[in-house]
């Protein structure tokens, strides 16, 4: 490949966007009101309760050194089901509310350049106690899961978007994150972009640790048909799109 080439993709890495755009011109400082924290959703909609933060049964905790230290990539996955306790708090982790300081002001376990939080966790369920298989939506603010639709041969599908990667569809439940890039350009423009990749690694390292403290395992995937996983969740592909996904799953020994 052209150097040259490998030269202009780097600059994707560095900052220097930021000395090169009017701040005073962003949304932001227009005045126009920020995009909301989190997508609407019809009032008639099916939303399921997750069991409320601090209280998942059947969970020990174990200490960050040990999460720390313990963490790897996991790709084999037994058939074993979560639990609805353990969903909770894996959807806790990586992108709950801590608490809400004004109407515009949310506070969540990961941080986010500028507090935009500009992504949106999807989830493909397959088994997990007490939720039938299917397609959700983690609503953060309400701790709710909002059932999307179900989908055939979910494993298959999973696969292709992923292109073969099996294990994905071998999951108990796959993550799969979002961006909808209005939140971050609203604030920041056209230094966005950057960010929002950057937040993706943060909430996925929190479900890596996450996933230590009940005995699963995860692998970050950033390998999939970018057509055919956004079609998966039904979204645009445009205003909001596949950015990262994470399949989860108790750990197969042996």
């Amino acid at each position: 490949m052209p150097e040259s080439r490998l030269a202009a993709y780097r600059e994707f890495l560095k900052d220097t966007i930021r000395q090169k755009i009017d701040f005073s011109r962003t949304d932001q400082h227009q005045g126009v009101p920020p995009p909301p924290w989190e997508k609407p959703y019809p009032p008639d909609a099916v939303r399921l309760d997750l069991p409320p933060v601090g209280q998942w049964a059947g969970i020990e905790m174990i200490d960050l050194a040990t999460a720390i230290g313990d963490r790897q990539s996991r790709r084999n996955f037994s058939p074993e089901p979560l639990t609805r306790d353990e969903l909770s708090l894996l959807l806790w982790a990586t992108q709950g509310v801590r608490g809400r300081v004004d109407e515009d002001t949310v506070l969540r376990t990961v941080p986010s350049a500028g507090n935009r939080h500009a992504l949106e966790t999807y989830l493909a369920v397959q088994r997990v106690n007490g939720v039938e298989p299917g397609f959700y939506r983690y609503l953060p603010l309400e701790h709710q899961l909002l059932h999307l639709f179900h989908e055939e041969q979910m494993p298959q599908k999973l696969t292709e978007a992923t292109l073969g990667q099996t294990f994905v569809g071998q999951a108990a439940v796959v993550f799969i994150w979002t961006t909808i890039p209005r939140r971050m350009e609203w604030r920041y423009g056209l230094a966005a972009h950057k960010v929002i990749a950057l937040d993706a690694g943060h909430v996925c390292q929190n479900l890596y640790l996450a996933c230590e403290a009940i005995g699963a395992g995860t692998c970050a995937v950033a390998a999939y048909h970018q057509q055919l996983m956004d079609g998966l969740v039904r979204v645009d592909g445009q205003d909001e799109f596949v950015i990262y996904l994470a399949p989860v799953g108790k750990i197969q020994f042996g």
